[in-house]
């Protein structure tokens, strides 16, 4: 039997040559917008937590991941890539590494322990250098991300050039992924102000092809804790949250369901691998009788030659072969004498060639042996009988939480 280690799915497809990407634990969320848009702002207000520094100068240079764990620390670049692999494609992008940092928070609030954000460098047009490719890099990171929260600021550049470019690339790779908020929406003035900037906002959008909507979904939302006066308008920051919440249940249901897949795909490959080492056998087989009739063959043909150099009358005293041996006396007496050497050499090259071949023939290709396939077949009915039914068991947890027990 194979050992508590190799009884998970992911080691028993290693096993077979498949790499399965291990289940996410938490969905990220990449935040992006122009400079003083907000977006550490929310991080900060989510987290219930003072984690990234806010302001009206652009503060948010360079990459910051935000994550739960067991104690507050921050990491750095290289610690980063070390403890998200997914994310060192980055690396060759100079300068990223030295702007990449990953905060970890203690935080249970909300549902922060399934999700992990994605803060990026305020945007602006004009002469800003950035240290790195700030637009390759957010969108490989919106590539990656299961939803991308675009922030537009009202007072601040909310037609940001470069947020809208990003954007418009956004879409053609993640179109379902994306949401539109008017971040610090009780600075905005008046309704009639603020309905404006959408309009505005809107039409930027719109004259974009790749962003050429029938309509937006841009709830207004603000941090209630940076005001110190009664709104001025409805804050829908709580609809970020329902957000939230319906990507993590829906990456739940994929996660199950691809777990389910998952299984399937480790046993279809088992099941090749033993199809394969069947058919590997039978070839074998057939090319072991085949070595041994050509060198069957050339054994004969020895015979037939030894017996122009020798003479074979010894062996004439064994009944069974006695036939066969008058066979080869008759043969070589009856040929004429100018045609004996070219018979030789002409026997001896068969020989030559017979053994040969059967030496190939005799060359057998690798199998796999009695204690692989039993292990093999083990691990197929381990992934059928026990693996396979954790989906059903996870399901049923999963679905308690929102159904009565009577309808399960």
């Amino acid at each position: 039997m194979y050992t508590d280690e190799d009884k998970g799915l992911i080691p028993i497809a290693q096993s077979v040559g498949i790499e399965l990407l291990p289940p996410r634990k938490k969905i990220t969320i990449m935040l992006m917008g122009n400079h003083s848009a907000g977006k550490s702002s929310f991080v900060n207000w989510y987290v219930e937590e003072h984690i990234q520094r806010t302001g009206v100068a652009i503060e948010t240079q360079g990459f910051t991941i935000v994550t739960s764990g067991k104690k507050r620390e921050s990491l750095l670049g290289n610690a980063t890539f070390h403890l998200f692999s997914h994310l060192k494609p980055l690396q060759e992008l100079e300068g990223v590494p030295d702007y990449l940092t990953t905060e970890i928070s203690t935080s249970k609030q909300k549902k922060f322990g399934l999700v992990m954000f994605v803060d990026t460098p305020g945007l602006v047009d004009g002469d800003m250098a950035y240290p790195f490719d700030v637009n390759q890099s957010i969108e490989y990171l919106g590539s990656l991300c299961d939803l991308i929260f675009v922030f537009f600021d009202p007072i601040g550049q909310a037609l940001c050039k470069r947020t809208l470019n990003i954007v418009e690339n956004l879409n053609n790779i993640a179109s379902d992924r994306i949401k539109f908020y008017l971040s610090k929406a009780d600075t905005a003035g008046t309704e009639s102000d603020r309905q404006r900037v959408l309009m505005q906002i809107t039409q930027e959008l719109c004259k974009r092809p790749g962003l050429n909507k029938c309509g937006f979904d841009m709830p207004t939302i603000f941090v209630p804790s940076l005001i110190d006066r009664p709104a001025r308008c409805e804050n829908q920051i709580e609809s970020v949250c329902k957000e939230i919440d319906k990507t993590i249940n829906q990456t739940i249901q994929n996660t199950l369901n691809k777990f389910e897949q998952d299984c399937d795909v480790v046993n279809i490959q088992i099941e090749k691998v033993l199809t394969e080492d069947r058919s590997q056998g039978y070839a074998n087989f057939k090319a072991t009788l085949v070595g041994w009739f050509l060198f069957t063959l050339a054994t004969c043909l020895g015979f037939l030659l030894s017996a122009s150099f020798v003479s074979l009358k010894f062996l004439m005293s064994i009944k069974e072969i006695e036939p066969f041996m008058v066979s080869l006396e008759a043969f070589w007496k009856d040929l004429p004498e100018k045609y004996e050497f070219q018979t030789r050499v002409t026997l001896g090259v068969c020989i030559a060639v017979l053994v040969i071949a059967s030496k190939l023939f005799f060359r057998k290709k690798e199998t796999l042996s009695r204690k692989v396939r039993r292990l093999l077949q083990e691990k197929k009915e381990y992934v059928e009988t026990s693996i396979r039914t954790q989906k059903v068991k996870l399901y049923k947890e999963y679905l308690q939480q929102s159904v009565c027990d009577g309808d399960l």
